[in-house]
């Protein structure tokens, strides 16, 4: 099994724990802004660590071999390029995982992440136009059955309001995956800038960047908007910090994957996360699915199966 496929199964895990660790922070008195602060406080010095511990470690290179400061390791240090890439999908996650999180009050777990799995589509439209990498028309046809399933997952059961493809929530997790597609493609671009260094490397230096800019932008527009918010996440930081390391650990093996394959494919394998979201729903928050729900996400699950199966 390719590499980037393994790493990319444990990120849709991990990622998927810590939307259930955000969720539950959402009914432990924070709000959104703070639920979603939460994600990037306690990830940002992790990541630091990583980063330096990585240089230390003189991977892919060292100091024995000659470099200086973040270049140790790389070929060349981190140039406005790659500060632009950082700085638009650090911005654009932090409005996605905003969205994510307000979407879980309008629909129930599974499928407010369902919804945000729309960005396979846009990643691609991202990655041709950005990145000049195209998709090839048995991956666009993968990407297509995972789309027509969150169509499906589009509608509220009968009787339940909020539903409808014009409904709120399903704005929200449009514009939450295209979010998520922009910065994906962002950080693919931001880790190709640090070619020809190890992919380890390039992902964990990328990581620390974009977590460190998101964790003082945030700082700063809850200061401003939400008085006494920020305060409030690092009292709960016994709760908060667990979102921070699973957030951490799973954006370490997206940016790992992302420096290794073509976002699109990579963003199409991570919708397995929906299985795992299903367990979550069903196990933990007691949600139960309509059998609508259930045929939209197989079709999820079938377009993973065929990427993998035309790619691998």
């Amino acid at each position: 099994m390719p590499i980037w496929i393994a790493v990319t199964l444990v990120s849709a895990a991990l990622q998927t724990l810590r939307f259930m660790l955000q969720k539950r922070l959402k009914g432990a008195g924070l709000s959104t802004g703070g639920a979603t602060f939460s994600r990037f406080l306690f990830g940002a010095p992790l990541a630091l660590a990583g980063t330096a511990l990585a240089l230390g470690l003189g991977l892919g290179g060292g100091p024995q071999a000659g470099g200086t400061g973040l270049a140790t390791g790389l070929a060349t240090a981190p140039g406005p390029a790659f500060w632009g890439f950082v700085l638009a999908g650090g911005a654009a996650q932090v409005c996605a995982t905003y969205m994510t999180v307000a979407l879980f009050s309008l629909r129930n777990f599974a499928v407010g992440v369902a919804f945000t799995k729309t960005e396979t589509v846009q990643v691609a439209l991202f990655s041709a136009v950005l990145l000049g990498e195209g998709v090839s028309a048995a991956g666009m046809g993968a990407i297509a059955v995972g789309l027509a399933g969150v169509l499906l997952l589009s509608r509220a059961p009968a009787g339940a309001t909020g539903g409808g493809l014009l409904s709120r929530a399903t704005l929200y997790g449009v514009a939450a995956g295209g979010l998520f597609g922009l910065s994906a493609i962002c950080y693919r671009g931001a880790t190709l800038e640090l070619m020809p260094g190890p992919a380890a490397l390039r992902a964990v230096a990328t990581l620390a960047a974009v977590t460190t800019a998101q964790s003082l932008g945030m700082a700063a527009w809850l200061a401003w908007r939400e008085p006494g918010e920020l305060a409030r996440v690092v009292r709960a930081w016994r709760r908060t910090v667990w979102v921070g390391v699973t957030g951490m650990l799973g954006s370490l093996g997206w940016f790992t994957a992302f420096a290794l394959q073509n976002a699109a494919y990579v963003r199409t394998l991570g919708q397995v996360e929906i299985v795992f979201t299903l367990m979550v729903s069903a196990l933990v928050f007691r949600e139960r699915l309509t059998p609508r729900e259930l045929a939209g996400t197989g079709l999820v699950v079938a377009s993973v199966v065929l990427l993998v199966a035309v790619i691998a």
